[in-house]
């Protein structure tokens, strides 16, 4: 130890109880919404302490976690006998972003139907900065804090919890929402209000979607159970369908560990999924 008491000796206090990373080797991370975390914070952040943090992680020195909106909160136990204290504040949104945001969200079919089924679509990054709000923060979008003496960006004790945070999103993608500010209940509750009809934005009389059908008790549809509830009219009209990109589909399934000729198969299919987006015949 340095003789001005200012840095720790390498080797932590070992501790019993501890969060400790399912990752064993290599990155930390399985979900696209958990790796896209990490990938910004290893764009950012110096790579010799987020190694050491991976450690600190891996061996379950955080002591606990505590998430809410825009804050997360832990107890890191380094080589001294009081764990540190760490914070990292992100901005959270209030009632009207999140109004707009999950009304943006209702508007994709797709999106909402994944949100709804406790899915994460790859494309709501998208629809948050669509709406001029970042789902995942940059370095100017975090507020870290060790109660440490480490100056560094970020220290150890942060690595660790900021790793631990991100295998948390990997079990529980909503955790993310949550930090920015709203709960899973609310949303899915706001996302089944809003899914229904179509807002023209001047509060003029919402228009229904085009594969709404009227929920009818069953005794009341005996006569008429096997009748369409829309027309066939309606379901050829496109025009109330919401623009999408024609690899939507690729994207929103995982793709097939298949090759040809060492391509992935998702290469080869996506060129032909733009050509038949530009026929009018489809």
């Amino acid at each position: 130890m340095s003789g001005s008491g200012w840095f720790e000796p390498s080797r932590p206090i070992r501790v019993e109880g501890g969060i400790r990373a399912r990752s064993k080797r290599g990155s930390i991370g399985e979900r696209w919404w958990s790796r896209r975390f990490i990938d910004i914070l290893e764009s950012i952040c110096d790579g010799g302490r987020l190694g050491r943090g991976r450690s600190y992680a891996r061996s379950g020195q955080v002591l606990d976690l505590e998430l809410g909106p825009g804050r997360v909160t832990a107890r890191v136990q380094g080589s001294r006998s009081t764990p540190y204290k760490v914070k990292i504040g992100i901005t959270a949104y209030d009632a009207d972003q999140w109004h707009r945001l999950a009304g943006a969200l209702a508007a994709q079919a797709l999106y909402r139907a994944k949100l709804l089924a406790g899915e994460m679509p790859p494309e709501i990054e998208d629809v948050f900065h669509g709406c001029g709000l970042p789902l995942f923060p940059d370095q100017r979008g975090l507020d870290l804090d060790c109660s440490c003496p480490d100056w560094g960006f970020p220290c150890k004790h942060l690595s660790a919890v900021l790793y631990i945070l991100a295998e948390s999103f990997d079990d529980d993608p909503f955790l993310i929402l949550a930090w920015r500010g709203m709960a899973k209940d609310a949303l899915l509750d706001a996302l089944r209000a809003t899914g229904g009809t179509e807002d023209d934005g001047d509060g003029a009389a919402a228009q229904p979607r085009l594969f709404d059908v009227a929920d009818v008790p069953f005794a009341d549809r005996l006569a008429d159970f096997y009748d369409p509830g829309s027309s066939h009219a309606r379901l050829r009209d496109r025009t109330g369908l919401p623009s999408t990109s024609p690899g939507l589909l690729l994207r929103a399934l995982d793709p097939p560990p298949i090759t040809a000729r060492n391509i992935p198969i998702l290469d080869l299919l996506r060129p032909a999924y733009r050509t038949l987006s530009e026929s009018d015949d489809v």
